[in-house]
C-alpha cells in the first residue's frame, strides 16, 4: 500500500502522471481508427452498442458526407467524441467481426457445424437450434434446411447451404 504524502500545509498531494504527447496522439489514432470501422457499420449493428446520443448522431451524420476532407474532419470529431464513451463494448463488438480475431473464427466454425448439422441431421437438431436461437425464424430455417437438404440429395452445388449459412450469421448477429 503507498504511503499517502503531504504539503507544508498538511493537505494531501496528488500524484500527477504525466503521459507524453506521443502517447496521446497514438490513443486518439486508435479512437479514431474505431470510430472509422464505426461509420462503415450498419445501422443495426450499431444499435447494439452503448452509444452516447451525440456519438450516434455523428455517425449516423457520417453517411451523408461525400467529401474527402469533411470525412476526415468529421472522423477527427468521432474520436473526441469517443473519449467520453465505454470502449469495452465497442472493441469487443469490433473483435466479434474483425476475421482474424479468434473470437470471429470460433464462432464462423461453430455456424459451420450447425448448417452441417442441420442439413445432416433430422428435426431434434432443427429444434435444438431453434431453442438456442428463439430470434431465428422458424418457418424461413425450416424452408432453408429443406432446400439444402433436397440439394445435397441431387448432388447440386451448394447455393441452398451457403442461403442457410448466411442466415444462421445474420441470427447471431442478432
Amino acid at each position: 500500500m503507498s504511503e499517502q504524502k503531504f504539503d507544508e500545509f498538511g493537505d494531501p498531494i496528488e500524484e500527477i502522471i504525466y503521459v507524453s504527447r506521443a502517447e496521446l496522439k497514438r490513443d486518439m489514432q486508435e479512437l479514431k481508427d474505431m470510430g472509422e470501422r464505426l461509420m462503415e457499420m450498419k445501422p443495426s449493428l450499431l444499435d447494439k452498442l452503448p452509444l452516447g446520443e451525440r456519438l450516434r448522431a455523428a455517425l449516423d451524420e457520417s453517411k451523408r458526407i461525400k467529401s474527402n476532407n469533411a470525412r476526415k474532419r468529421h472522423l477527427g470529431f468521432i474520436g473526441k467524441l469517443m473519449q467520453d464513451e465505454d470502449l469495452e463494448p465497442i472493441r469487443e463488438l469490433l473483435s466479434r467481426l474483425d476475421a482474424t480475431s479468434e473470437e470471429f473464427n470460433r464462432r464462423f466454425h461453430q455456424l459451420e457445424r450447425w448448417r452441417d448439422r442441420l442439413i445432416s441431421g433430422d428435426n431434434k437438431v432443427l429444434t435444438e437450434y431453434l431453442e438456442q436461437y428463439p430470434e431465428a425464424d422458424h418457418q424461413h430455417i425450416r424452408q432453408l434446411v429443406r432446400n439444402a437438404k433436397k440439394e445435397a440429395d441431387q448432388n447440386k452445388p451448394p447455393a441452398a447451404a451457403r442461403k442457410l449459412f448466411k442466415y444462421l450469421r445474420e441470427v447471431d448477429e442478432l
